[in-house]
């Protein structure tokens, strides 16, 4: 499993993976979810967070997924926390139970910590028990609910 750092000219494999974590989780998950979003503005947006020394952006070979991680401005109600956001996360179902979700954020967690994190943080959608389980079984636990009503 070789797991690499996005250059410029990773973008578009990037962008693929990510649309079509759209459409699957939040195409499934959430119904105000815009899953045309990536292809209209997701090139510019990628393009910048590969550019961008505050964010990781991996990719797994072979386009078995991706993962984007960022570091959060500095939050003055929580100074000491200095934190790490797993923002976008995808393996491709057909590498699913491979280790390549273990491998991508495996080296998100060594990226946070040599950026001074102590706190490491993701979002899942409440429905989605897999991405729950998967999260847990790497050591994240809940920390904080929101709660919604449409």
């Amino acid at each position: 499993m070789i797991v690499s750092e996005c250059r410029p000219d990773d973008v578009s494999e990037l962008l693929a993976s990510a649309a079509a974590l759209f459409a699957e989780d939040g195409g499934s998950h959430d119904p105000f979810m815009d899953t045309g979003w990536p292809a209209r503005e997701g090139q510019a947006y990628y393009a910048g967070l590969v550019e961008d020394p505050q964010c990781l952006c991996l990719l797994a070979d072979g386009g078995a997924g991706h993962l984007i991680g960022r570091l959060r401005r500095p939050d003055p109600l929580r100074p000491d926390a200095v934190t790490a956001v797993l923002e976008s996360m995808r393996v491709a179902p057909e590498r699913r139970r491979e280790g390549v979700g273990g491998a991508l954020v495996d080296r998100f967690l060594d990226w946070a910590r040599a950026h001074g994190a102590n706190e490491m943080t993701v979002q899942a959608y409440a429905q989605n028990a897999g991405a729950f389980a998967f999260y847990r079984a790497h050591g994240f636990r809940p920390f904080l609910v929101a709660l919604t009503r449409t």
